[in-house]
């Protein structure tokens, strides 16, 4: 997945880890990530790294950052659910890799906020918006990639399309029942609206692979499919009518293009979505989840008031404030 997205902005990386492997445990990555990592900073001995959101890795490479007394700058800072193990374990990856950084580049106030409240200094921190948005306003730019997955052909070159709902569900605390739940809503929603069309794009652990399969491959309505590039997920939600994700950048992303979001977690790192009304929290209850996508679907006016909110994350300049401030650190 990573490789697609390097592959589309053309970037070529001089050093790549290759950490990643089936089934391995947050600690294996983290423990893998420092012991490679080290020896290549020490070499290079950059003035700055910058880690971009929450990962496992972005937390394992703040920590040997910080062990060569190297500068770290943390892209996505001040996001929080304020619940250490929801999400899972992103929420701590990003409180350590915040204690760690030099600078703070926040997406919003409220970011900012929480960074203050844990007693970062206001002089390290600077409110950016989010880099996501930059890249989603470059790519929804793009002409769609010639090799599209064939089930998604018809849908994003015919017009007018279906209704089309687009789902990302694979976060580690919604594997087990919470996922089942989430499926069983889609199953209903698939069978009950006909004229609904689902696109899922099915994260490959098979933690996720397995329920996903077993509630809804069955189903004319549902198009399921190995994990889509960005170009091709940035025109998904371009066609798409609505968003159903448990996806953190998806919160994002989606009120760029005016898509309502229902988010498929009990909390949100967030709530600037909620509040500003562009996403909706719907948990991994069935009948919930049913019920606020039959809302958007038949009530026009409670979509419009989603679909017309201000996005709070960003106007697409996020990138050039980050390189300003790192700019004026030199001097």
């Amino acid at each position: 997945m990573l490789d697609q997205v390097l592959e589309l902005f053309n970037i070529q990386p001089d050093l790549d880890l290759n950490v990643m492997q089936d089934g391995q445990t947050p600690t294996q990555v983290a423990a893998r990530v420092l012991q490679q990592l080290e020896p290549h900073l020490s070499r290079a001995r950059p003035d700055w790294i910058l880690v971009q959101g929450d990962t496992t890795t972005v937390m394992a490479t703040a920590l040997a950052a910080h062990h060569l007394q190297i500068k770290i700058g943390h892209i996505e800072a001040g996001l929080r659910t304020h619940d250490k193990r929801n999400p899972f374990p992103e929420e701590m990856n990003r409180v350590v890799a915040d204690a760690l950084s030099d600078l703070h580049f926040a997406p919003t106030q409220r970011a900012r906020e929480n960074l203050l409240r844990e007693g970062i200094s206001d002089t390290t921190i600077r409110v950016t918006g989010n880099t996501v948005i930059d890249a989603l306003h470059w790519i929804a730019q793009q002409p769609l990639p010639p090799s599209l997955p064939v089930p998604l052909s018809p849908l994003l070159l015919r017009s007018p399309s279906p209704r089309l709902l687009l789902v990302t569900a694979h976060r580690r605390e919604n594997f087990g029942q919470p996922l089942r739940n989430i499926c069983a809503a889609l199953r209903e929603i698939a069978t009950t609206r006909p004229d609904v069309r689902i696109v899922y794009p099915v994260h490959l652990n098979p933690n996720v692979q397995q329920p996903v399969n077993e509630l809804l491959r069955d189903l004319p309505n549902v198009t399921l499919l190995p994990p889509v590039d960005y170009l091709t997920l940035a025109h998904l939600l371009k066609h798409c009518y609505l968003v159903l994700t448990d996806s953190g950048g998806l919160q994002e992303e989606a009120p760029s293009l005016g898509k309502p979001v229902l988010v498929l977690r009990e909390t949100t790192e967030r709530p600037e979505a909620i509040e500003a009304g562009t996403a909706k929290i719907v948990g991994t209850d069935r009948a919930v989840i049913v019920r606020e996508t039959y809302r958007l679907l038949d009530d026009a006016e409670a979509y419009a008031a989603m679909a017309r909110a201000v996005n709070p994350f960003g106007d697409g300049h996020a990138a050039e404030r980050i390189v300003d401030a790192l700019s004026a650190s030199f001097h």
